[in-house]
C-alpha cells in the first residue's frame, strides 16, 4: 500500500516533547513510523511508479506552508477498533485541508473516503478505550504548548508488514 506524507521541520525540543508522548501512548505507530501528518491514506490500486508520478505531477507547483499546533483532539479510528490522540493545527490547518483535497483531485479521486472526515494531524497515542484517551487530551490541553512547523517536503512511501518505507521525498517550492 502507498501513501503520501508530510514529516514535519520542528524544533529539537518539540519533536523531543512529541516523542516522549508517543513512547507512553503510541503504541500502534511508534515503532513504525516517525511524527507525519497523513495527506493520502493508504492505496492499494495502483504501482509504485503510477502513485508516485501521480502525486509528482500535482505537487510540481506546491509552496511549502507553515503550522502551529497547540491542541489535541480524540477521534475513532475508521474501523471503529481504536481511538486515537491527534495534535491538530490552529494555524495552517486549511493548507492541510488544500493540499489533501489536491492530491485526491485526479487519479486518487476514487480512493478518498468520503465518510471518514480528513483532520489534519499528528497521531500522538491511542487506545481500545476512549475513556483513557479522553483523559490523556485533557490533560495535555491543560498545558500551555505552541509546536511550530514547518512543511517543506513530501513523502510517497510504501506500508508494508508495519513497516514504511519511503519512495520518494518531493521537495515543495
Amino acid at each position: 500500500m502507498f501513501l503520501v506524507i508530510a514529516y514535519p521541520k520542528l524544533s529539537s525540543k518539540d519533536y523531543q516533547f512529541i516523542q516522549e508522548y508517543r513512547i507512553k501512548n503510541d503504541s500502534l505507530y511508534y515503532d513504525v513510523v516517525e511524527p507525519h501528518f497523513t495527506l493520502v491514506f493508504p492505496v492499494d490500486n495502483l504501482t509504485e511508479d503510477e502513485f508516485t508520478k501521480e502525486a509528482e505531477s500535482l505537487l510540481k507547483d506546491q509552496s511549502k506552508f507553515s503550522f502551529v499546533l497547540r491542541s489535541s483532539v480524540v477521534n475513532q479510528d475508521f474501523s471503529k477498533d481504536y481511538y486515537h490522540e491527534f495534535l491538530v493545527p490552529d494555524e495552517g490547518f486549511s493548507d492541510f485541508i488544500k493540499l489533501h483535497d489536491k492530491l485526491y483531485s485526479k487519479n486518487l479521486r476514487a480512493n478518498l473516503l468520503l465518510d471518514v472526515d480528513f483532520i489534519p494531524h499528528i497521531g500522538i497515542g491511542n487506545s481500545k478505550k476512549s475513556a483513557d484517551c479522553k483523559k490523556r487530551v485533557d490533560r495535555l490541553n491543560t498545558q500551555d504548548f505552541t509546536i511550530k512547523g514547518e512543511i517543506d517536503s513530501v513523502s510517497v512511501v510504501e506500508y508494508e508488514n508495519n513497516k514504511i518505507t519511503t519512495v520518494k521525498e518531493i521537495m515543495l517550492n
